[in-house]
């Protein structure tokens, strides 16, 4: 079982590594930059396209405005993608409990990552 566990998630990681780069990147990119386009048609530089596919799940073309594109195949991967990370954070959780014998340095990782954002967030709020 624990053979099956490693390989779905060396599988799936590798499969969907590429596109959580992406996600990740391009994240990472609007919370540094956080103006914002009014449309798709708006974008012109390949990180303004590339911000766009984040966060309305299109590439925009030249003539965005008179033809919009579809965003629903992309989304569904971005969907399966979602559900797939989940299942790999999972997995990954279920590996580090079962790998390792001494299991406070997993639970310490685990709450840290839970209290740090948490923590982090309430020291921006108008404090």
């Amino acid at each position: 079982m624990m053979k099956l566990l490693r390989r779905l998630h060396l599988y799936l990681g590798c499969f969907f590594a590429p596109l959580l780069l992406f996600y990740i990147l391009t994240g990472w990119y609007q919370t540094l930059n956080p103006n914002r386009l009014k449309s798709p048609s708006e974008a012109e530089t390949l990180l303004q396209k590339f911000r766009v596919v984040h966060s309305d799940q299109i590439f925009p073309s030249e003539n965005e405005l008179d033809k919009p594109s579809s965003p629903k195949k992309y989304r569904a991967l971005v969907v399966v993608m979602s559900i797939a990370s989940t299942v790999m954070i999972l997995i990954g959780l279920v590996l580090a409990f079962k790998t390792l014998r001494t299991q406070w340095p997993v639970w310490l990782s685990l709450v840290l990552g839970v209290v740090l954002p948490a923590f982090l967030l309430w020291l921006g709020q108008g404090r």
